[in-house]
C-alpha cells in the first residue's frame, strides 16, 4: 500500500561519533528503512537533489555530551516532501526511533512500568497487522466492480460508434437476447481475470492468506456482476461517446468505491449514508467479500447479502433492459 514504509532511503551525517550516535545509526534497518549511508554534511543536499535520499538525519557534534550534560541538542531530520506519503510516515518512525534510543541510552535499560491491568491483545485473521493482506485483496475487490461497469458500457458505446448496433437490429434476436449475451461476456472475462488474481497473484505472488472459500466468493462475485454489467449498460445507453461516458462513470464509480465500505467502515459513516448505500450492490459485495476471504465465513453468514444482490441486480437488469430496447427501437 502507498502509505507503507518499506526500504526508504536514508542517510546519516554523524558530526558526533560517539556511542550514542552509533547506537541511533543501527537503530535503521529493513524493511522499514535501508542500511543508512554515512555522509558529509557537503554530501547532505546534492544527494537530497540526486534523488538518493528520502531522509537525512544530521548529528550534530558533542551531541552525547550535551545530553548528557542536561541540555537539549537539537538533531536535523532534512525530509524530501515530493514523495509525501512516505515522507509523513517515516517522518513519524524517525522520530520515534530516535527518541526511543536516545530514552533507553540514558536510563541504561527499556523503562518498562507494571500497569495494574494487563491488556492482551489477540488480532484476529490479521495477526501480524500487515496492510499488504487487506489491500492486496481489497484491490480485487475494487477492481471487479470498475472493469464490469467499463468493459460493458465500453463495448455498446464502441457498437453505436462503428455502426454495428444496426447489424444486430436485422438478426433474428431480441433486445434480451442481445443485452444477455454482453453482460455474459464481459461478466466471464471479469470473473476470470478474478480468479487468476486471487489465486495467482494474491495467494502465490504476495502469498496472502485466505482464510474461506474461494469458489463462494466467485458464487458471489457472479452474482455481484449481474448487477454492475447492468448497471455499465444502462450508463453505455445514457452517453454518446466514450468522452461522455468517462464522465459519468467518475461520477458513479467514486461514490459505489468510497462508500461501499471498502475502504472505510460503514460505521464511521453517516447514518443517511449508511441507509443510502444499501441500494448499491457494492455495499454488499464488500460486505460478503470481507467476510469470506478475511474471515472465512460460509453461506450461513453471507447468504443476506447473496439475496440483496440477486433483487438489486434484477432491478437493474430491468432497467437496463427497458433502456436499452429504447435505445435500440430508437436506432431503428
Amino acid at each position: 500500500m502507498p502509505e507503507t514504509l518499506n526500504k526508504a532511503a536514508i542517510a546519516i551525517v554523524d558530526e558526533d561519533r560517539s556511542p550514542l550516535s552509533a547506537r541511533i545509526t543501527s537503530a535503521f534497518y529493513p524493511p522499514y528503512f535501508l542500511q543508512p549511508e554515512l555522509i558529509t554534511t557537503a554530501e547532505m543536499d546534492a544527494r537530497m537533489d540526486a534523488g538518493l535520499d528520502t531522509f537525512a538525519l544530521d548529528i550534530p557534534p558533542d551531541f552525547q555530551r550535551d545530553l548528557l550534560d542536561g541540555r537539549r541538542p537539537t538533531l536535523q531530520l532534512n525530509v524530501d516532501a515530493t514523495r509525501m506519503r512516505q515522507a509523513f510516515t517515516g517522518s513519524g518512525y524517525i522520530h520515534t526511533i530516535v527518541l526511543d534510543e536516545v530514552t533507553t541510552f540514558l536510563q541504561r535499560y527499556r523503562a518498562s512500568s507494571t500497569p495494574p491491568v494487563e491488556l492482551a491483545l489477540r488480532a484476529r485473521f490479521n495477526p501480524t497487522l500487515d496492510k499488504s493482506s487487506f489491500g492486496g485483496v481489497i484491490q480485487v475487490i475494487n477492481n471487479v466492480t470498475m472493469l464490469s461497469i467499463v468493459l460493458t458500457g465500453a463495448a455498446l458505446i464502441r457498437e453505436r460508434e462503428h455502426g454495428t448496433i444496426e447489424h444486430l437490429l436485422v438478426m433474428p434476436v431480441t433486445p434480451f437476447e442481445i443485452m444477455t449475451s454482453k453482460i455474459w461476456s464481459m461478466a466471464l472475462v471479469v470473473l476470470g481475470a478474478c480468479a487468476f488474481a486471487l489465486l495467482f497473484i494474491v495467494q502465490g505472488l504476495l502469498a496472502v492468506q485466505i482464510e474461506g472459500s474461494i469458489t463462494l466468493f466467485l458464487a458471489g462475485a457472479t452474482l455481484h456482476l449481474l448487477a454492475t454489467t447492468s448497471l455499465g449498460i444502462y450508463l453505455g445507453t445514457i452517453a454518446r461517446s466514450m468522452p461522455q461516458f468517462g464522465l459519468l462513470l467518475i461520477l458513479v464509480m467514486l461514490p459505489l468505491q468510497m462508500l461501499s465500505g471498502g475502504s472505510t467502515p460503514r460505521e464511521s459513516m453517516p447514518e443517511l449514508v449508511q441507509y443510502v448505500m444499501l441500494a448499491a450492490p457494492t455495499t454488499h459485495f464488500v460486505m460478503f467479500a470481507q467476510a469470506i476471504l478475511y474471515r472465512g465465513a460460509g453461506l450461513a453468514v453471507v447468504w443476506p447479502q447473496f439475496l440483496a444482490l440477486i433483487l438489486i441486480g434484477s432491478v437493474l437488469f430491468a432497467l437496463a433492459l427497458r433502456r436499452f430496447r429504447t435505445t435500440l427501437n430508437g436506432a431503428g
